[in-house]
């Protein structure tokens, strides 16, 4: 491989780990339970039910069906899903309401639990609240302790073209042109 290659992958390498420890060392603690509600049902959940008997939970913030990159982003850890249960608990939470959830979810054949943060301030709380009212998509680690505490180990990660998050857009990147103005879709047919 070429060797300025490897050196900017080692000095990649790096600057993850300073981030993913600036992260930890930013985290901000405990966190309330609170009360979502399931997609396609609405029936109410607790926020510390969706860890299930796990620890560890990954709640990824979505913006909702109307968002095709968000769409793009959770059809990608459908594929994976299996894997990070298997390690962790893993949710997605939307805006919509959980009917309109509901639907979508079962539109994608999504095989993770969505869950409707409608009418709370569960995306404002975690940080990934716009002014505006909207989500800004992203994930959060969180951790429950064996008293029952709601803890965040590190701060979340916004979602964007290029992140680590979604394996398509480091493969767009090795084409001549990248992504161009490639955008996801909902549906290809």
């Amino acid at each position: 491989m070429n060797q300025e290659i490897e050196r900017l992958e080692r000095e990649l390498e790096s600057a993850k780990e300073r981030l993913l420890a600036a992260r930890r060392a930013a985290a901000p603690g405990r966190l309330a339970d609170r009360t979502l509600r399931w997609a396609g049902s609405a029936a109410p959940v607790r926020l510390s039910d969706l860890f299930g008997a796990k620890p560890d939970m990954l709640v990824i913030h979505n913006m909702g069906r109307q968002c095709s990159y968000c769409t793009l982003w959770a059809d990608g850890f459908a594929g994976i899903y299996k894997h990070v249960a298997d390690r962790c608990a893993f949710v997605l939470t939307t805006p919509d309401d959980p009917a309109i959830a509901g639907a979508f979810a079962a539109e994608r054949a999504w095989p993770f639990p969505v869950v409707s943060i409608a009418g709370t301030a569960f995306a404002k709380d975690m940080g990934f609240a716009k002014p505006d009212g909207g989500v800004i998509p992203g994930v959060s680690p969180l951790r429950r302790e064996p008293d029952g505490t709601i803890t965040r180990p590190a701060l979340g990660a916004t979602f964007g073209p290029g992140d680590d998050f979604c394996a398509l857009w480091p493969m767009l990147d090795l084409l001549k042109e990248g992504a161009a103005d490639w955008s996801p879709r909902f549906h290809y047919a």
